[in-house]
């Protein structure tokens, strides 16, 4: 009678969070979501904690939020998680006049972005043979 479920957004190692309509443009979010793709998510937050962009501390926000999505909803070991993804889109622009000389207007546009974070369990490493099989 209702309406089938949803198939899951992510596998069942991984979580994720999502910010929209940070006010920062998306080209200056990519830099610092650049800075911790592929890295330990502890590894991740120090270095956000550390960066001199003010757009850090947003990023840093939805970091977190992810590795508790992940603790608590998902029971993932915190220890072993990393950055799969870190991926920043356009959002609205705000546009807005400036008034300038002889009566003319300056636009000015002040964009907004969404990012998506998504941490990943890494499994445990393979154990090395010692390559002598008889």
């Amino acid at each position: 009678m209702g309406q089938s479920a949803n198939s899951p957004r992510v596998a069942e190692n991984e979580a994720w969070a999502r910010a929209s309509q940070i006010r920062s443009s998306a080209r200056k979010l990519n830099l610092v979501a650049q800075l911790i793709r592929g890295k330990d998510a502890s590894r991740a937050l120090a270095d956000l904690a550390f960066s001199r962009r003010r757009i850090a501390l947003d990023v840093r926000k939805v970091l977190q939020a992810a590795i508790a999505n992940a603790e608590n909803n998902h029971q993932l070991d915190v220890d072993r998680l990393y950055v799969a993804e870190a991926t920043v889109g356009r959002a609205m622009v705000m546009k807005r006049f400036h008034a300038r000389a002889r009566g003319r207007g300056a636009r000015i546009e002040k964009p907004f972005s969404n990012l998506t974070v998504i941490v990943r369990e890494r499994q445990e490493p393979v154990a090395a043979t010692s390559g002598e099989d008889k």
